[in-house]
């Protein structure tokens, strides 16, 4: 009984509850009728209600991830710092984010980032964050604009140093420290330099900066200024800093000028160490300043007189003079008469003949010899000499010394492709063309048929005394063979040979009665009968099948040998049939079929 009375009084307050709730929730849908809500007897609708919502979210800024904002310190606690950036609700920024900054206080103002707004509005904050984009934006823009920056060395790495710039660390290569090569690095740590930015990677989020680039800068501040005080002829000391081929650099206390090798020696010199030495110390005379490409050019020669002045003043056009060959030329070559004084030969003056092609064939480096001077200009110090002139022109009398048909015998000075040039005395040389040289011998080359310095006998051809021309002719010394030659060597006969060589198209054959004359048989033509073919050193007979006295040619054939006889006896056997052939009176017919038959016979003779 007692169960059951408990019971039904549980089940009785469950059910006031749920009407209580049910009461509650009719009150409050009553209190607050959200479309329709009386404030001060002011009735708001849903058109007042959307325009209060845009005024209220107006006042909020619009707050993205990831963007950095101006706020300011509401609350220090032991994790967490507070900072409203005026929206909703205020950011949260771990405490531990203010370790190297421990001096901020309630009201500082500070930049932060927004790194993260979850689903409650609540912001996330960070100004380490906040203060590296900043710190790169002032690393790119030193770079942009080239600005000296002010870092700090912290550590020595492999290559280089790590130098600290706004709160970055940046790489400083071993060969941007100086413009000297740096040994020890470790001397560098701990302390500050200027740097600049010279390169920035920003996948890989890595500086790289120079203290070289300050330094070079400054040098050639240095430079233009020191460049600008200088005037041409100003003597000064310098130190010989490098040498090269063509000339040598001097330091002049923070400038570097070029002494060229044409500028540190009257007389002619190969190399320059033949003048100077590295870390000489000399004076130097300015000869050119160029303030725009801030070069310096020196000499050295002109401190001392110039070697025209001690030149004998005697001296006049056709004096003769001794000199060494110092510098050749394609168009001569330059004679020292003293250290410094040079005159041109040129190589119209060197010899009476006009076979020189090049003045290596008449005088190399170091020749000592004696010409003539045809000019002197002292004012511009230019002097021309002779050689020829010092001999009697040998052309003068040169129709009577060497006529027409007229033999001598001279020596091979020089062969080209086209002939040689032989000498017949001091002053006086022929050529002889390649066809000129033999009436039989193929010749390719002069160099098949003689050399350089040995005798040749030739006989003059022709003479020509404008141009010092001599044509000479060595196989006019004996008859023309191929006039024989026409008369043994007829079309269609027939003559023993060898085979003296093969080529590709053919080869040449030599007869037995005369080894000086060769013949040309194609390839085709020196099939046997057997159906091989001649080969070198082969002897057989060959039958005349084209013959050229002008063009010196004399083609033969093996083939046409045995094809002879088959040919006649075939020529034979034509003729015979043609003659047994009974005429009658034509008729239509019979005209067609002759004139078949005339072509007929027409192919056959061809074949």
């Amino acid at each position: 009984m007692s169960n059951q009375t408990e019971n039904e009084k549980i089940k009785t307050g469950i059910t006031i509850n749920h009407e209580k709730k049910e009461n509650s929730r009719k009150k409050i849908d009553i209190d607050f009728d959200w479309p329709n809500i009386n404030l001060n007897n002011i009735v708001i609708g849903q058109y007042e209600r959307k325009k209060l919502e845009e005024v209220y979210s107006k006042t909020l800024p619009n707050i993205q991830e990831l963007e950095v904002y101006s706020g300011i310190i509401t609350r220090i606690s032991c994790k967490v710092v507070l900072v409203d950036i005026g929206f909703k609700a205020e950011g949260l920024i771990p405490i531990s984010e203010f370790k190297e900054n421990s001096s901020i206080k309630v009201g500082d103002e500070l930049e932060v980032m927004v790194v993260k707004i979850d689903y409650k509005g609540q912001c996330i904050l960070s100004y380490k964050k906040a203060n590296m984009l900043r710190n790169w934006e002032k690393i790119n823009e030193s770079y942009n604009n080239s600005k000296v920056i002010l870092g700090y060395v912290s550590a020595r790495t492999k290559g280089g140093l790590i130098v600290e710039i706004f709160d970055i660390e940046c790489f400083l290569p071993g060969s941007h420290i100086n413009v000297k090569p740096v040994r020890d690095y470790d001397i560098y740590v701990g302390k500050t330099m200027e740097v600049k930015v010279v390169k920035i990677n920003h996948k890989t989020k890595n500086v790289v900066v120079s203290h070289k680039v300050l330094i070079e800068r400054d040098i050639e501040e240095q430079r233009k200024e020191m460049i600008s005080k200088l005037d041409k002829g100003q003597v000064l000391e310098g130190k010989i800093k490098n040498i090269l081929p063509y000339g040598a650099f001097v330091d002049l206390g923070g400038v570097d000028a070029l002494l060229h090798i044409t500028d540190m020696s009257w007389p002619h010199i190969n190399h320059p160490t033949e003048i100077v030495q590295l870390e000489q110390e000399l004076k130097f005379v300015v000869l050119g300043i160029d303030k725009e490409k801030n070069r310096v050019q020196l000499g050295l020669k002109q401190l001392q007189p110039h070697p025209w002045e001690t030149l004998d003043k005697k001296l006049k056009e056709g004096n003769v003079v001794k000199g060494k060959v110092s510098v050749l030329a394609d168009y001569g070559a330059f004679i020292e008469i003293i250290p410094g004084v040079e005159a041109l030969l040129h190589i119209s003056e060197m010899s009476w003949s006009s076979d020189l092609s090049s003045p290596q064939d008449f005088v190399q480096i170091g020749d000592e010899l004696k010409a003539v001077i045809l000019t002197i200009d002292r004012k511009e110090r230019k002097m021309s000499l002779s050689v020829k002139q010092l001999t009697i022109d040998p052309w003068i009398d040169i129709i009577n010394k060497y006529p027409v048909k007229s033999k001598h015998k001279g020596i091979i000075k020089k062969i080209t492709n086209f002939g040689v040039f032989v000498e017949l005395e001091k002053g006086i040389s022929g050529i002889v063309y390649t066809n000129d040289l033999s009436w039989t011998k193929k010749i390719k080359h002069p160099s098949e048929f003689c050399n350089i310095n040995s005798e040749l006998e030739v006989i003059v051809l022709s003479v020509d005394v404008h141009t010092r021309k001599l044509n000479l002719g060595h196989k006019q010394l004996m008859e023309n063979p191929w006039y024989k030659y026409e008369k043994l060597y007829v079309v269609n006969s027939i003559h023993n040979g060898i085979v003296s060589n093969t080529f590709d198209k053919g080869a040449y054959i030599k007869f037995s009665k005369d080894q000086t004359v060769e013949a040309f048989s194609p390839l085709r033509f020196l099939e046997k009968k057997d159906g091989s073919f001649l080969k070198k050193d082969d002897k057989s007979d060959f039958k005349i099948i084209e013959f050229n006295k002008d063009t010196k040619k004399i083609v033969v054939s093996h083939k046409s040998v045995y094809c002879n006889k088959n040919k006649n006896y075939h020529k034979h056997k034509k003729e015979k049939r043609v003659r047994n052939i009974k005429f009658e009176r034509s008729t239509l017919g019979d005209i067609k079929g002759l004139a078949k038959l005339k072509e007929k016979i027409e192919k056959e003779k061809k074949k």
